[in-house]
């Protein structure tokens, strides 16, 4: 019941300070003037979800660092890391091929960015996302490294969707303040859900087979600096929630082939982060 009742305190003390801090983070620098796709107006709330489980972690339940996963465990989890690096320029390849399925005209990237060849861009981003990882930490490290551990414990899907569902919600604002503009709000936000969801499986997924927030902080760097910045060259002239969905659709593909093959399931017991039950043990 005592671990219950932590448990119980630190979540809520977790979401109002992710959304707190967010929220009137992402509104307040829309009404000064800011603009949010500016990445330094976006930092402050970037970060919002790594101090919500910091904060909760020290003083809210006192529980520590233990389950953080904040080992890099290259050595253990290398092939996580080369999935987390390398997969969003997959996923570019499979977004574009999913376009051209259903006819949409594909820009060139060549010339698009800085006047760099497409081959080029490519080679410049693969080698900046590993360098701006630390940064999507600040959301993985609440995501991933806290969220996700505390909601539906034992039942990992369950968990993984709660959490790509919270995280959906954290973002709506952006959808009112010029971050994202939808044509239709009701169906854009519904579209966005989604991607975020299936994107959460496919994170999750490296977060636990890796034992490391780093792979899931990787990923998530690729997913904003290649990703979705390749295909909106590419789908340049394609409504933004059509973008949303040729995205999601390849992502959708190997969040499912993640479920069907029982890969929430946490690694065996000497290769994976202590649990929340053992953090609770050795702390009585």
């Amino acid at each position: 019941m005592k671990l219950l009742k932590t448990r119980s305190s630190g979540l809520v003390a977790f979401l109002v300070i992710s959304f707190g801090v967010a929220w009137l983070g992402m509104i307040g620098a829309w009404a000064l003037g800011y603009s949010l796709v500016n990445p330094l107006v976006q930092l402050p709330f970037a970060f919002a979800p790594a101090l919500a489980a910091f904060v909760v972690r020290r003083w809210v339940t006192g529980e520590g660092f233990a389950d953080a996963g904040l080992r890099l465990r290259l050595r253990e989890a290398w092939p996580q890391y080369l999935m987390a690096w390398l997969g969003p320029a997959a996923l570019v390849a499979a977004t574009a091929a999913v376009a051209a399925l259903f006819g949409v005209r594909l820009a060139s990237l060549d010339g698009q960015i800085g006047g760099l060849p497409g081959w080029a861009l490519v080679a410049v981003l693969l080698v900046v996302v590993p360098l701006l990882t630390p940064i999507y930490w600040g959301e993985e490290f609440g995501w991933t490294g806290y969220l996700r551990q505390r909601v539906f414990v034992g039942r990992p899907v369950a968990a993984t969707l709660a959490t790509g569902l919270i995280w959906a919600v954290w973002h709506y604002p952006l959808a009112f303040v010029g971050y994202i503009e939808f044509d239709d709000v009701v169906v854009g936000l519904a579209v966005w859900t989604a991607s975020f969801v299936v994107q959460e499986i496919v994170l999750s997924w490296l977060r636990v087979r890796s034992g490391s927030v780093w792979t899931a902080s990787l990923a998530h760097a690729g997913n904003n600096m290649m990703l979705a910045l390749l295909v909106g060259v590419l789908l340049a002239d394609v409504d933004v929630t059509m973008v949303t969905v040729y995205m999601a659709i390849p992502v959708a593909g190997l969040a499912v082939w993640v479920l069907a093959t029982g890969r929430l399931t946490p690694r065996p017991e000497a290769d994976r982060d202590t649990t929340l039950e053992e953090v609770a043990a050795s702390t009585r």
